[in-house]
């Protein structure tokens, strides 16, 4: 079973900005790692209070911050960025 990866506007926007390298592993992770589990909630952490339904997903100091559509078999991330920044969107 394999999961899709998509990023909507704002998070393809904020990959963008990032360093080359940083881009490249963060795809890596999100391709390779998350997307070939049979459940991508094996990885990663759930996040509570206003961001409740959404996980999280490490690479070194940023984060990807990921909407998990089961009936689509989709993984949308929603926003990327830097450990400090990424949570006050």
């Amino acid at each position: 079973m394999a999961w899709n990866v998509e990023f909507t506007a704002t998070a393809g926007k904020q990959l963008k900005k990032l360093d080359k390298k940083w881009q490249a592993l963060i795809l890596d992770y999100l391709e390779d790692e998350v997307a070939s589990l049979e459940n991508p909630r094996n990885r990663g952490k759930a996040l509570m209070g206003d961001k409740k339904g959404l996980w999280r997903y490490r690479v070194g100091d940023y984060r990807a911050i990921c909407k998990i559509e089961d009936e689509l078999m989709v993984i949308v991330a929603v926003t990327v960025g830097h450990r400090k920044d990424v949570y006050d969107e």
